[in-house]
């Protein structure tokens, strides 16, 4: 019976033992809080309460007039400029490139995008031949999409044939010219000393005798890599040109965002879940309801930028010492923001808005409950959980998962560059656009939208960081403030400073006086 009885016991004990040897397997994001760009299980399991509920019960019992509904949603007047992209002098190409371009970008869609506009005014500078650009993979998201998955390499290639002469691949001869082969030694034809805002001397002295000597040229890193000031009209002109006119995202890219835009504004009858042809369907009856209108809400609010802040975002000590643990995994702890209390980082506008903050902001300026509300983002920090109080505010919010079938979504599945064009895609068409952080897609989107003249708020940090401390502040006092203080900040022409990106203020370079 004694042997019986402990012949039991390491029965036990050896499948206890299996057991916990196989759980980090099955349930891994129990073992794996610090994992970069997923919700901190802390987060999840100890949602943040609304940190402002005197703001938010006077946003859900709001009122907005007619009046104030038509001036929020009432198109940009004329500013009195308009696009100018075209060269000043008749375009052409020299008779002999010379040299092949080759360049390595890294980051986000959005800062590809820019380092694309450079490497095509590299290219013309040196009047060499561009190879179409390598995308590197992005070590948060692992994403292996090439340029031609994201773009129309062919429309590219296209409407710049009058400026540069663009190959989608080398020649044979130069095969050997891969990201493989630069990663394993120094090689002669390597350029990664280029400094940020690189001027076109640097280019003339420092790559073209590389192209001159071996007919290549390969730069690594590129982000960043061109000046924004001292730079010919053509040049400046013709990186707006690529922005705005070459680069076009592929047509399953634009036939999705087509169909997000479509039901956005004509909302289909019937509720529940989207059949697989919905993709397919034809909404004939625009008149059910009128042209529909809806805004856009950029939010980008990942661990990344909540651990790198250093802000406070009300998810209690485990959510703080979660954040914490990350700094050090990731930034070894060295995060200037740091060595700044919450209450300092938000009086100065250093903190990004939560999706409770930002909704409370789009209430104060006017937008009610029956607003249509598309979120751009990937993933949110805290999941379902955090962004609960904006969809109580907005219950009409949608995203790409609830208006496009498994189906639809299909080729983008998993893949953030694409995520991120159809976001772009569908910011770009809709009648507001407003951004809860700076960031590459807000400069993006301001710059896009600033060229083809249409309502953009950009959210005063400052101000908005000052009135959320006010924890006795009451709704109507808020929501004047707000309203005045974004009174300017709607879509006006801004004209660039130096130093400042083309990108983000493409006037007066890029647009001439109407």
């Amino acid at each position: 019976m004694m042997k019986l009885y402990y012949h039991n016991q390491s029965q036990r004990f050896a499948f206890a033992g299996l057991f916990v040897l196989l759980l980090p397997i099955f349930f891994s994001n129990l073992f794996s809080p610090l994992g970069r760009a997923s919700p901190s299980m802390f987060s999840e399991w100890n949602a943040p309460k609304p940190k402002h509920l005197r703001l938010l019960k006077g946003a859900l019992q709001r009122e907005t007039s007619n009046r104030q509904q038509s001036d929020l949603w009432s198109p940009l007047t004329n500013q009195g400029w308009k696009p100018c992209v075209e060269s000043t002098s008749i375009p052409f190409l020299p008779k002999k490139s010379q040299g092949y371009i080759q360049v390595f970008l890294d980051g986000g869609l959005n800062q590809q995008r820019m380092g694309i506009c450079d490497a095509v005014a590299v290219a013309k500078i040196l009047n060499a031949t561009l190879v179409i650009p390598h995308l590197e993979v992005n070590s948060v998201w692992q994403d292996t999409s090439s340029f031609m998955d994201i773009f129309d390499v062919d429309h590219f290639i296209n409407v710049l044939k009058d400026d540069i002469s663009i190959v989608k691949e080398l020649p044979d001869e130069f095969s050997w010219s891969t990201r493989e082969y630069y990663a394993t030694a120094i090689r002669a034809t390597r350029i990664k000393t280029a400094p940020i805002h690189a001027s076109a001397n640097w280019y003339l002295e420092n790559v073209l005798p590389i192209l001159q000597s071996y007919e290549i040229a390969a730069i690594s890193p590129f982000s960043h890599r061109l000046a924004f000031d001292n730079l010919s009209m053509d040049i400046q002109r013709l990186r707006c040109k690529v922005n705005f006119q070459a680069l076009v995202f592929v047509p399953h890219i634009r036939a999705l965002g087509d169909a997000l835009v479509e039901r956005l504004r004509y909302p289909p009858r019937k509720s529940g879940l989207l059949g697989e042809k919905y993709l397919g369907e034809v909404t004939d009856a625009k008149d059910k309801q009128g042209t529909g209108k809806f805004v856009v809400l950029h939010l980008r609010f990942d661990k990344d930028m909540a651990a790198h802040s250093a802000c406070d975002f009300g998810g209690g000590k485990a959510e703080k010492l979660a954040l914490a643990k990350y700094r050090q995994v990731i930034w070894q702890g060295r995060v200037l923001n740091s060595q700044f209390t919450d209450e300092e980082l938000r009086s100065q506008g250093r903190c990004p808005l939560t999706p409770e903050e930002i909704g409370l902001l789009l209430a104060a300026l006017g937008f009610d409950n029956s607003t249509r509300l598309y979120l751009a983002s990937h993933k949110v920090y805290g999941g379902e959980a955090r962004i609960s109080t904006l969809r109580k505010l907005f219950p009409l919010m949608e995203d790409k998962k609830s208006l496009a079938s498994a189906e639809e979504r299909a080729q983008i599945k998993g893949k953030a560059s694409l995520l991120a064009a159809v976001d772009y895609y569908v910011s770009m068409h809709s009648d507001i656009f407003v951004s809860a952080s700076p960031g590459n897609m807000h400069n993006a989107m301001v710059g896009h939208r600033t060229y083809k003249n249409l309502k953009t708020i950009r959210p005063n940090m400052a101000l908005l960081g000052q009135l959320f401390l006010n924890k006795s502040m009451v709704w109507s006092d808020f929501q004047r403030a707000v309203v005045e203080g974004h009174e300017n900040r709607q879509g006006e022409i801004r004209l660039r400073k130096p130093n400042q990106s083309i990108y983000t203020y493409p006037a007066p370079d890029c647009m001439c006086h109407a």
